[in-house]
């Protein structure tokens, strides 16, 4: 519905409300490349999946995370320029440099996962076949290889680290000039102006890049952590943001709310 309501409607089609359409657009394909195997497994006992389709399965999952994780950081540069220079906003933040910062996240997804399905394709054998996990998570799959797996773990880390750790750091950053820009403005209606439009953004940031990092250790550092919770905890990471984006949009962003009751009451 926020995607409909986006391109339907030509009043959103501003560069805050184009970077929400790409990221309800990039996590209904997360979702796509998962949650029916999932689904299968939990409804139809389905656990069985060939090799090369785990492998892509793995490829989507981890390229799509990567592509939301750039998204966010788009959205967090568009509201530090709107709010640190907004009479510059229109002519820095175009639909030129929405498109490069699109391609950019694409290819950098495909350059940093596609060398998981090389690394993964070189084990020699396997001690199981059986991944205690409900998706093929890259680490999950590495640890069932009957070689050494130093190489994999440490080329993950340094994906994960390069993805999610940059970015937060970016977003991190751009927040702080936010904050500093909002307390210095002279209006009480603008400082809660700025703080309403920055706080669906900051729910965001906070539900998908905790429960990633949570993922990620979780794998490497956490033999401690019962297998059922480590996988529901997984299962949540992939599942609960691409369900909580579209609603904190909706419900927290006036324009896409009102365009939606609009909507609803035409048909």
């Amino acid at each position: 519905m926020v995607m409909v309501v986006i391109i339907t409607s030509p009043r959103l089609h501003q560069p805050m409300f184009i970077f929400v359409s790409m990221l309800a657009f990039d996590d209904g394909l997360l979702c796509t490349s998962f949650a029916p195997k999932i689904l299968s497994i939990f409804w139809f006992k389905n656990r069985a999946i060939s090799f090369n389709g785990c492998l892509l399965q793995m490829f989507f999952i981890h390229s799509f995370t990567s592509i939301e994780s750039g998204f966010l950081l788009s959205m967090a540069y568009d509201r530090y320029i709107a709010i640190y220079k907004p009479l510059q906003y229109s002519s820095i933040i175009t639909r030129r440099l929405i498109t490069r910062l699109a391609i950019v996240f694409v290819v950098r997804a495909v350059v940093l996962i596609g060398p998981f399905l090389v690394m993964i394709k070189r084990f020699p054998a396997f001690k199981t076949n059986v991944i205690a996990h409900s998706y093929c998570e890259h680490m999950a799959v590495v640890k069932l290889a009957a070689a050494d797996i130093r190489v994999n773990s440490i080329y993950g880390l340094f994906v994960a680290f390069t993805v999610v750790g940059v970015d937060l750091l970016f977003i991190f950053f751009s927040y702080i000039m936010i904050f500093n820009t909002v307390f210095s403005l002279p209006s009480r209606d603008a400082r809660l102006k700025a703080f309403n439009t920055c706080t669906p953004h900051m729910c965001v940031f906070l539900s998908f890049y905790s429960m990633a990092l949570f993922s990620y250790l979780s794998h490497r550092y956490g033999e401690k952590i019962p297998p059922d919770v480590h996988i529901i905890f997984s299962d949540i990471y992939l599942l609960v943001p691409p369900m909580l984006n579209p609603l904190v949009y909706g419900i927290k962003t006036n324009q896409i709310r009102e365009e939606i009751w609009k909507l609803i009451k035409k048909h």
